[in-house]
């Protein structure tokens, strides 16, 4: 049998070196015996860790299996029952906990008559379900990207991991910082840069010499021997890190761009001191934020789960087990779905780019204003059943990735929202009838684009003189909901997570606190979870660390706030990071668990309006750090979250992240000064590669409702229900959480934070038509085909999503090389019929204001 080497009188012997399933992995010795192991028990684990196959010897061969099992004899009824009592306490409102084995863990603690088991099967299924929560993870999706053992000895922080790192976290960053500005954007994320790394990492592995040398008796080699899964891990948490597009470049689109505010001061040097503050903000946070989502065990990072799923086919030989009659292993199935979707993409991208914005219903009338408002895909609002065969829109909710509750609690609140936009814009609330119902930019009182240059100072703060003489900044009905769901989503997302998660959060700052007072206490003591056992032979990075990091970057951004003419205060920084510290706090609670971040930057810009009023530009630069206050924390976070359950040293993770993020802050700033000098009509609406810009348009009206013309005369003016938005975000978070404790059952998949992000979804060029699809997969994927193959999903479900992405990001690339930028179009009916009518233009509206009139508030009036 394999995986065993002797059998006799009923008793296994392990042999001492267990194969780990690949020829390049390290071998680990057990010397562990095993009694009394029948077939109904190899089989039942197999099950249980979704691997089941049809013949006893494939079933049992995985390492996991053989720790199981081995664990399951040493388990006894009597702790069996103490581990699941405390489970089902744990997990009794857990989202992500699978609903049918809580249901099992209530039958089996009411007993064995109870239960109408067999003795042997109710005792068989009671010290199964408890080795898996003691030994194992309880989420099978994390049972399928991780093992139950680690090899402390295999070879992580080496030279040629580190080298790796740095090259494609140099090219990736200079890539998604270029496609970042598109509509839909196009990267080299996880997916795409792992695959590069592995044949990289072959290569090295094959033609390095095994030169070196010793340091502090350790010695470091060019070719350590075989490219291992943790050096593969190790690589791709670097390029994780930093081969994403900086935020802060989209702020300098803003800042610098004569259609924006025009600000030509900005230069190298002020963008590399502020790239490298915000990028190395969120170290200092990460370290607090580790003791909430990092250890505890709810915390399952459902976005990370690919990447380590797609490591794991890329290293692991994979057997040709049939999983529900299926044969096909991983790696190659990764590799025909990417060809596939390689070779698919110049269909809607360039062939057929009406497959793409799938508008349809505005087929029927082009030039039917209110059909396009209602289903359109550009101007309108996508009520569409169809909406597109393009995977990169299809797959622009991560449809496959995030829990099923997660997108279809958020799908909803975008229909509630879209629904709530169109009774509202129909009445011409607030004027926005003369306007596109779902757009980011800003109008004056004659339906054009907002000109800042009539109402701006050179220094970028207001002229009052000259705005009470032109007009207020008017934004769209989507805009206008955007807001206000938004500021209220902050007030009910923090009280609703303080009445929820109140134990959970005390004792992680009472351990945070013990941490800082006495520097050689282990993190790891409040937790007795397998992957913490586990990961307490490493030593940990000090809280110190974290905190001295955050402290340099802050001086970053100090020394360019007072250095160049930003007009904007120290002390409006300051106060934005510590508000927005806050509230990250729940905010990282629910993306840990949900798969969805909650963005502070609306509220940062709204508190530097109260604080530097009348200022444009000193409002957008407070505001890149309430951005960056969860963004890059979360970022590091979730990248330490896929070491924890990978098993690398966190101090190599930590070196391995600060070397990454150097890299990509010093690529970002060319790439992007490289994209402002290539691109023509940068920014436009009806840009050619599509290159809209949504962010910076985003920032831009946001910066000139609250930072030129400011919330006071937003709110008492323009805009009066958006300062009720608070209260009622608060307020609402009360009913909620006694709904969940009145209904625990009922209530366990209703998250009313996640409905309020849907509602604010609207606000921008995304619709129902990046939803919707999205909404099919994951019912198809999350939902069906998880409840009825597991087996099968556990195996091939994150292989696909990665496979497609990565198909779709290359395909983007060499499209845009060859055929984009040599200005090549192919002119046909197929690519033209989407932007022929009323959907196409953008810019229709529900009421046309006549010939040399003024809609909103009378002149004079405003002040």
């Amino acid at each position: 049998m394999a995986g065993f080497n002797e059998k006799t009188d009923g008793v296994v012997v392990r042999s001492n070196k267990a194969d780990l399933g690949s020829d390049d992995f390290e071998t680990k010795a057990y010397n562990v015996i095993v009694t009394a192991v029948t077939d109904e028990e190899k089989i039942r684990i197999a099950q249980r860790l979704a691997t089941a196959g049809k013949d006893i010897d494939d079933v049992i061969n995985g390492p996991a299996s053989e720790f199981i099992l081995e664990k399951l004899q040493e388990m006894t009824v009597e702790e069996s029952l103490v581990i699941l009592r405390e489970a089902l306490e744990y997990h009794d409102d857990d989202f992500n906990f699978p609903t049918q084995t809580l249901s099992k863990i209530r039958l089996l603690l009411e007993g064995q008559e109870a239960s109408q088991m067999d003795p042997e099967t109710y005792e068989l299924d009671l010290k199964l379900e408890a080795t898996l929560m003691k030994y194992h993870s309880p989420y099978p999706e994390v049972r399928a990207i991780c093992d139950p053992t680690d090899d402390p000895s295999m070879p992580v922080e080496t030279i040629r991991a580190y080298f790796l790192g740095v090259l494609w976290v140099a090219i990736g960053s200079f890539i998604n910082e270029f496609f970042s500005l598109r509509q839909p954007s196009l990267s080299l994320r996880s997916a795409v840069l792992q695959i590069l790394l592995y044949p990289c990492g072959k290569f090295l592995q094959y033609t390095l010499p095994d030169w070196g040398f010793t340091f502090r008796g350790k010695r470091h080699s060019l070719n350590p021997g075989p490219w291992t899964y943790k050096e593969q891990m190790f690589s791709t948490i670097m390029v994780n890190v930093g081969s994403g597009d900086s935020n802060f470049m989209g702020y300098v689109v803003t800042l610098k761009l004569d259609m924006f505010f025009g600000q030509k001061w900005v230069g190298f040097g002020f963008m590399f001191l502020m790239n490298f503050s915000t990028q190395f903000f969120g170290f200092g946070l990460a370290g607090i934020l580790r003791r909430w989502c990092i250890y505890p065990t709810r915390a399952v990072w459902p976005t990370i789960l690919p990447t380590l799923a797609l490591n794991r086919a890329l290293l692991m030989r994979d057997d040709k087990r049939a999983v529900h009659g299926w044969t096909i292993t991983k790696y190659k199935f990764f590799f025909l779905m990417f060809v596939a979707s390689f070779l698919y993409f110049f269909v809607p991208s360039f062939l057929f780019t009406a497959l793409s914005v799938f508008n349809w219903t505005t087929w029927i009338a082009p030039k039917n204003t209110v059909l396009a408002i209602v289903t359109g895909s550009y101007l309108g609002l996508g009520f569409n059943p169809l909406t597109t065969f393009d995977w990169a829109v299809a797959s622009y909710s991560a449809p496959l990735v995030a829990p099923f509750f997660s997108t279809v609690n958020r799908y909803i609140g975008t229909i509630i929202g879209g629904l709530m936009l169109l009774g509202m814009y129909w009445r011409n609330y607030k004027w926005t009838g003369y306007l596109p119902i779902n757009t980011n930019n800003v109008y004056d009182n004659t339906a054009k684009v907002y000109n800042l240059t009539r109402v701006v100072r050179p220094d970028s703060t207001l002229d009052e003189a000259e705005y009470k003489l032109y007009s207020p900044p008017y934004i769209s009905m989507g805009n206008l909901l955007y807001t206000g769901a938004g500021f209220a989503l902050y007030t009910l997302a923090f009280a609703y997570m303080l009445l929820t998660d109140w134990k959970a959060l005390s004792e992680a700052m009472r351990g945070f606190w013990k941490g800082i007072k006495n520097r050689k206490s282990s993190n790891y003591e409040m937790y007795n979870d397998p992957m913490s056992r586990m990961m307490s032979v490493y030593p940990e990075v000090p809280d110190w660390w974290f905190v001295a990091i955050f402290l340099v970057s802050i001086a970053f951004g100090i020394v360019a706030f007072t250095v160049y003419p930003t007009n904007a205060p120290v002390w409006g920084m300051i106060v934005i990071v510590l508000i927005s510290t806050v509230i990250m706090v729940p905010s990282a609670l629910i993306y840990a668990v949900t798969g969805y971040q909650l963005f502070t930057s609306s509220l940062s810009t709204l508190l530097a309006g109260y604080m530097i009023p009348n200022n444009g530009v000193a409002n957008m630069l407070c505001r890149v750090y309430g951005y960056n206050t969860d963004e890059q924390a979360e970022g590091f976070i979730s990248d330490q979250k896929m070491a924890h359950y990978a098993k690398l040293p966190p101090r190599a993770v930590f070196r391995g992240q600060m070397i990454a993020t150097l890299v990509q802050t010093i690529v970002t700033v060319g790439a992007i000064q490289f994209l402002m000098n290539s691109v023509s009509d940068l920014c436009s609406p009806t840009q050619a590669s599509h290159f809209v810009c949504t962010f910076p348009h985003s920032l831009y009206s946001a910066s000139l409702l609250f930072g030129v013309v400011g919330p006071v005369r937003t709110f008492n003016q323009l805009y009066p229900v958006l300062k009720y938005s608070f209260l009622i975000g608060a307020v609402a978070a009360i009913p909620c959480y006694f709904l969940r404790r009145l209904f625990p059952r009922r209530m366990k998949y209703v998250h009313p934070v996640l409905v309020l992000t849907g509602i604010a979804r609207w606000g921008s060029t995304y619709n129902l038509s990046y939803y919707t699809p999205g909404m099919y997969l994951s019912l198809a994927f999350m939902f069906f085909i998880r409840r009825r193959y597991l087996s099968w999903w556990t195996k091939y479900n994150y292989i696909l999503t990665s496979a497609l992405s990565a198909g779709v990001a290359f395909s983007g690339i060499l499209i845009f090389v060859s055929l984009t930028l040599p200005r090549a179009h192919l002119k046909w009916w197929g690519n033209t019929v989407s932007t022929a009518g009323v959907d196409g233009r953008r810019s229709a509206t529900l009421y046309q204001l006549p010939p040399g009139t003024t809609f909103g508030l009378p002149v004079g009036s405003f002040e």
